[in-house]
């Protein structure tokens, strides 16, 4: 049976970028074309300013 993965070698800040990284991936393989830059954060969930 395999050990359990050391915590301490969890880095949370790449897994947030790896993930971020995959839904551009994700929508930019479903799209012809470029992304403005308004959809760029809709898709990555920055907050749209007023």
């Amino acid at each position: 049976m395999p050990e359990p993965l050391d915590s301490r070698l969890r880095d949370d800040q790449a897994l947030d970028e790896i993930e971020l990284t995959s839904r551009l991936i994700i929508a930019a393989s479903a799209k012809d074309g470029h992304f403005s830059q308004r959809e760029v954060d809709e898709i990555l969930g920055v907050p749209v300013g007023n």
